[in-house]
């Protein structure tokens, strides 16, 4: 039986993803299985609804969106692995703190496999390679099902990241896996994460459905 359902997507546009989070969320019951879905965002900026306006410093050509997600300002562009994690709470006996834990060492424990050593911090949240920002996170609970999810840069052109405070903190400086591991590949990085998740999540392998596209 099907626990899990994992969609890699690949490149999607990302108003349109959004709304089909919020669709799914707010069409599933009971029988509908929990789905991770894996892709990329073309260039833009969300602000979450704690977002402050003076944190979009120069956003210039790039969007910004006003989303329903917790945290702050963040970017998302090509070469940056997004995982949105659509989970019955309850179904997994989960808190969101729990759930936040999860995403972190899922993380944390994939890049530990690359001989990346990252590590969470209390009062930022998020995943960090020494001071800098290598993975944000950012959920909405929504009839006890969680949405939206995690951001880990890769391989990106990290300059539009300087034309806002990540995540509300001025300064703080932003990194990706190819800083550390020349040649990572997304594809890579996506089954070691997925693979993370899956284990944290307390899931049996065999009940994992892998899908390409919707």
């Amino acid at each position: 039986m099907t626990d899990l359902v994992v969609r890699s997507l690949g490149e999607q546009p990302y108003e349109e993803t959004w709304e089909a989070m919020k669709s799914f969320t707010a069409e599933r019951d009971e029988s509908v299985c929990d789905e991770l879905w894996c892709l990329e965002h073309p260039r833009v900026y969300t602000q979450g609804q704690a977002g402050k306006a003076e944190h979009i410093l120069a956003p210039g050509d790039i969007p910004v969106i006003q989303v329903d997600r917790g945290g702050q300002v963040t970017y998302h562009g090509p070469g940056q692995l997004v995982i949105y994690l659509m989970i019955d709470l309850s179904r997994r006996k989960l808190g969101i703190r729990a759930l936040v834990d999860v995403i972190e060492k899922a993380i944390v424990g994939t890049l530990a496999e690359l001989g990346v050593e990252a590590a969470p911090r209390p009062d930022a949240p998020g995943v960090y390679v020494g001071e800098s920002k290598i993975a944000s996170l950012g959920l909405r609970v929504r009839r006890g099902c969680s949405f939206h999810g995690l951001a880990l840069n890769v391989d990106m052109d990290m300059e539009p990241f300087r034309r806002i405070n990540p995540c509300g903190y001025a300064g703080m400086p932003m990194s990706q896996v190819t800083d550390f591991v020349p040649g990572a590949a997304l594809e890579d990085i996506e089954r070691r994460l997925v693979g993370q998740l899956v284990e944290k999540l307390g899931c049996n392998e065999g009940s994992v459905e892998y899908r390409q596209g919707w």
